[in-house]
């Protein structure tokens, strides 16, 4: 046996052991993606039921919430509705207002008076 002989067989050695790292590496690399489609396939499957659950939650809660937003803005056209109302009346009708004013200050003052009768009757 030759120098290039031995030089030979020590390349093919080398080559061996670097096929065998590649094959070696190629089998766990399977191995890691088997254990990857298991884990998603059992995650897809806990999870379906859990989203189905929390859509069918989140419809239970739009329902009242969309009732509530039905009201208030049937409390906001009434609101509106009273406001217009007593705004043309005091608008319409300012002479009225005046006088109704002036009522509510002689009412006041007459119970204003009927106080000072009774504190001097005491």
């Amino acid at each position: 046996m030759s120098a290039g002989g031995i030089a030979a067989i020590i390349c093919a050695v080398a080559l061996l052991f670097i096929a065998v790292a590649v094959a070696y590496a190629v089998i766990r690399l399977g191995r890691f993606i088997d254990e990857a489609s298991v884990s998603l396939a059992a995650l897809t499957t806990e999870t379906t039921p859990l989203i189905q659950e929390s859509t069918r939650t989140l419809e239970l809660v739009n329902s009242p919430l969309e009732s509530f937003a039905k009201i208030s803005r049937n409390v906001e056209q009434v609101t509106t509705k009273v406001s217009e109302a007593a705004t043309d009346f005091i608008d319409h009708s300012g002479p009225a207002v005046k006088v109704a004013g002036a009522l509510i200050t002689a009412a006041q003052a007459g119970k204003s008076r009927e106080k000072k009768k009774k504190k001097k009757a005491e």
